[in-house]
């Protein structure tokens, strides 16, 4: 085992009890640090606190230390034998009345294998991460930023190989245009993803999953749309149901005859990669899209008078 350790520090021009204050919202509803939806949400199974279990994406940790306003240790799921292998800490230091600086410490005991995933991927992705999340703890507490991180090929490359990936779940019973769609039904499937924070809640928003398809719009209904072409061989509805902090795409396929069985024999092998690969896709670039989390907090232009919310 070898320790490997990441350091990285902010100086922000706000008072510590401010940047403080931010700090203490980590994890929290709404968190204004934490750079999501680019990345996934941290997350814990209570308020922030000692004890508190959580993590973001595959990264699991729990809170080990907590100095609100100060410092918040999270120390690393321990291995299978119960050895320590680490923590990461944040700490807001004053330098006077109106300025702070701000740390971020990562010390992990990795075996030779996780060391070599850690240099060669984890730790740009890591660093990254890091100063996205002082971006906007600069931004939320200042109202302004100069120079936000820029993503290196390398982190963007990552970020799409480790993206979500859509999960099979039956046809939700929210779906009402895709059910009542047909009176018999031949086919039918459904992927799902979470929403991030930040992400798009309105349905419009992702009518261009299937993009190039040009199925029309053929009926909306709360949160659901339903797309879809009738042909001579068989009827095809695509459902896109925002519900519940979810986006899922289902599917319905009515058949009229022996060649629309024949069609769907080999389709429906194909059908779940193209579907996936859309749902995956718009997920991610709709996410990319998003504002982040410290202009979801405040006022995009502080500049003009606007109040800041209280921290």
């Amino acid at each position: 085992m070898h320790t490997v350790r990441d350091a990285h520090t902010r100086t922000v021009q706000a008072p510590a009890e401010v940047v403080g204050a931010l700090i203490d919202r980590l994890g929290g509803q709404p968190d204004p640090l934490f750079p999501t939806p680019v990345w996934p949400p941290m997350r814990f199974d209570r308020p922030l606190g000692v004890g508190a279990d959580g993590g973001h994406g595959f990264v699991r940790y729990r809170v080990a230390a907590y100095e609100p306003g100060r410092r918040i240790r999270f120390a690393f799921t321990p291995d299978p034998s119960g050895e320590d292998t680490g923590h990461h800490e944040v700490t807001v230091h004053p330098l006077g009345a109106d300025r702070c600086r701000v740390d971020h410490v990562l010390e992990s005991r990795l075996p030779l294998a996780r060391r070599i995933v850690w240099h060669l991927a984890i730790r740009a992705v890591h660093g990254t991460v890091v100063e996205e999340l002082f971006d906007n703890l600069e931004r939320a507490a200042t109202g302004r930023l100069g120079a936000p991180v820029r993503r290196s090929p390398r982190v963007r490359l990552l970020n799409r190989l480790l993206w979500d990936r859509p999960t099979a779940v039956a046809l939700p019973e929210g779906a009402h245009l895709a059910r009542s769609a047909f009176s018999r039904t031949d086919f039918q499937d459904a992927w799902q993803m979470p929403l991030r924070p930040g992400m798009p809640r309105e349905p419009e928003a992702w009518e261009g999953v299937l993009r190039g398809a040009s199925f029309p719009v053929l009926a909306r209904r709360g949160g659901e749309i339903l797309l879809g072409k009738d042909a001579g061989h068989l009827d095809f509805r695509a459902s896109l149901l925002v519900a519940d902090d979810r986006i899922t795409l289902g599917t319905v396929v009515r058949t009229h005859h022996r060649g629309g069985r024949l069609y769907m024999a080999v389709i429906r092998r194909i059908h779940p990669f193209v579907v996936r690969g859309a749902l995956r896709r718009a997920h991610r670039e709709l996410a990319l899209a998003a504002p982040g989390a410290a202009e979801r907090w405040r006022p995009a232009a502080p500049e003009e008078g606007r109040e800041l919310p209280s921290c």
